[in-house]
């Protein structure tokens, strides 16, 4: 017997329950007592991917079907065959059909049985509520949250008042605040004093849909020092597209700043000593002429005094270490004092330098400090002091 064959309004009812059922764009399929599948509109075939044989095949359609724990389910223990088999409603249980062509669909039954006018049951019409998408969806953000989670950068999130919702591992390794410290409260309490009037700047922005890029700023760290960040601040939207907050994600970059402050430092001083240099030269040239008697003697000078003041110059130079090696720079104070001075000297004329100090033993960076301090007093006396004129001295003493 169908589980269809009533009246309904001077109509055949089951030709009215099958054209009902059919224009469903869900997935619904019926079967007799026994487990028959009876009906199934085009939805159910387009979910299992198959079309079952009528009168036959029982139970349901599908050509596989699996637990979530990713076992076999067979099919006269799925839940339309349980409804009929026990005589009761089974609900909520999430499944996982499989096509003949691998294609698997995540779904949840609601079979309902079927009764005659004696209350027996008749058959039962099963409906089949496909929630791949939102499988899909939950993994999506599992795995976004896990993203996010395990990021290096801080990622923060924010309402639209400025109070924080979110906080990473990687904010709390930026900040030092634990989420616990800070979920609920204001996003300002990373905010140096000075730094307060950007929030509202920001907020405003983010209102209007803006998103904010690589914007450079100072936060506070939980015990108070300041750390450079970069900021990128995204609006965050609801289902419906409304903006309800703000994402933001901060990395330090201290370390880049302090190494673009080197990197400047370090172009100021080759700026400084290239001038210095060639100002050091045309000296070097004036105090050769007045020693030497003929060309080829001030020729002579002029590199001789070129040479060493390019010796000089190497050992106002870092040293580069191998590490297996360590450092190999060492002298004396004396030794360090005549070589840097040895391009100024000019005993034929009564110039000279004189140390008066005891020898120190120099090793490693220390050479290059105190050639870098003799240069600069050195270069200087040359060029506006004693070594300017002839018969000059210069005393240098510890």
């Amino acid at each position: 017997m169908s589980p269809f064959a009533t009246d309904c309004g001077g109509l055949p009812a089951e030709n009215y329950a099958r054209e009902l059922l059919e224009a469903v764009p869900a997935a619904v399929f019926a079967t007799d007592a026994v487990g028959r599948i009876v009906f199934y509109n085009q939805a159910a075939v387009d979910l299992w991917g198959i079309r079952p044989e009528l009168g036959k095949t029982e139970w349901t359609g599908a050509w596989r079907l699996y637990r979530l724990d990713d076992t076999p389910l067979p099919h006269d223990q799925a839940p339309m065959a349980i409804a009929l088999k026990e005589k009761r409603s089974v609900g909520n249980i999430e499944i996982i059909a499989e096509r003949p062509d691998g294609t698997r669909v995540n779904l949840i039954p609601h079979p309902t049985l079927l009764y005659d006018a004696s209350g027996s049951v008749t058959g039962a019409v099963n409906w089949l509520e496909d929630v791949t998408d939102r499988e899909r969806g939950d993994a999506y953000v599992q795995r976004l949250a896990a993203i996010v989670e395990s990021s290096h950068d801080a990622v923060i999130s924010k309402d639209l008042r400025g109070i924080i919702t979110s906080w990473n591992q990687g904010a709390q390794l930026l900040f030092g605040y634990s989420a616990e410290d800070v979920v609920g409260k204001p996003i300002t309490i990373l905010f140096p004093p000075a730094h307060l009037d950007e929030e509202p700047a920001i907020l405003e922005r983010i209102r209007r849909g803006e998103r904010v890029e690589h914007f450079e700023t100072v936060r506070l760290h939980k015990d108070g020092h300041p750390i450079d960040i970069s900021l990128t601040v995204s609006p965050v939207r609801n289902a419906e597209g409304k903006i309800v907050g703000a994402s933001k994600v901060a990395r330090d970059i201290t370390e880049q700043k302090r190494a673009q402050m080197q990197r400047d430092l370090l172009l100021r001083e080759m700026v400084h000593r290239t001038r210095n240099l060639l100002s050091v030269a045309s000296s070097l040239v004036a105090l050769s002429g007045r020693s030497a008697q003929t060309r080829d003697e001030t020729v002579k000078a002029i590199r001789e005094r070129l040479t060493a003041l390019s010796l000089a110059y190497d050992l106002t130079l870092p040293e580069i270490v191998d590490p297996g090696r360590g450092s190999t720079r060492a002298t004396t104070l004396h030794a360090l004092l005549h070589t840097i001075m040895a391009p100024f000297s000019d005993r034929k004329n009564g110039g000279s330098v004189a140390a008066n100090g005891p020898d120190v033993q120099l090793t490693g960076s220390a050479v290059t400090s105190f050639a870098l301090l003799l240069h600069e007093f050195a270069t200087n006396a040359c060029k506006y002091g004693a070594l300017l004129h002839a018969g000059g001295c210069v005393n240098v003493d510890w």
